[in-house]
């Protein structure tokens, strides 16, 4: 698998993302459905968004190495939060490290949404190749 990423503007840098990503050979696509804060008992959290955020995270992780695929290779990741304000706030101190833990260079959208299931704040999103 060949992976390219671009991010033809100076500001990208400080973006903990790229523009786009190209991918050429690849054995295999995931597509993961939005994974959130959810235990092994199926309980949504009701923590706060920091702390789901790292839960979330914890199963975005278990889901693709279960899978077969690698963290490394996430091409797009999107997050839905029901607060912006609250994730750069709170969250950008385990999402960053998150990213760069390995080397992840994806293609993201952040959205705002009025809602999530149950009581979550967060849900990751994530395409990965192979």
């Amino acid at each position: 698998m060949e992976k390219k990423s671009f991010d033809p503007w100076a500001w990208g840098k400080n973006t903990n993302s790229v523009q786009a990503v190209e991918v050429k050979s690849v054995a295999g696509t995931l597509y993961c459905s939005g994974q959130v804060a959810i235990g092994a008992t199926g309980v949504p959290s009701n923590a706060d968004i920091r702390t789901q955020l790292i839960q979330t995270i914890s199963n975005l992780e278990q889901l693709i190495s279960e899978s077969g695929y690698e963290c490394k290779n996430i091409v797009r990741l999107n997050i839905y939060t029901t607060s912006t304000q609250d994730f750069f706030s709170n969250c950008m101190d385990v999402y960053v490290p998150f990213l760069k833990k390995y080397n992840i260079e994806q293609a993201t959208t952040l959205l705002e949404v009025k809602a999530l299931f149950a009581t979550l704040t967060v849900e990751l999103e994530a395409t990965v190749v192979k």
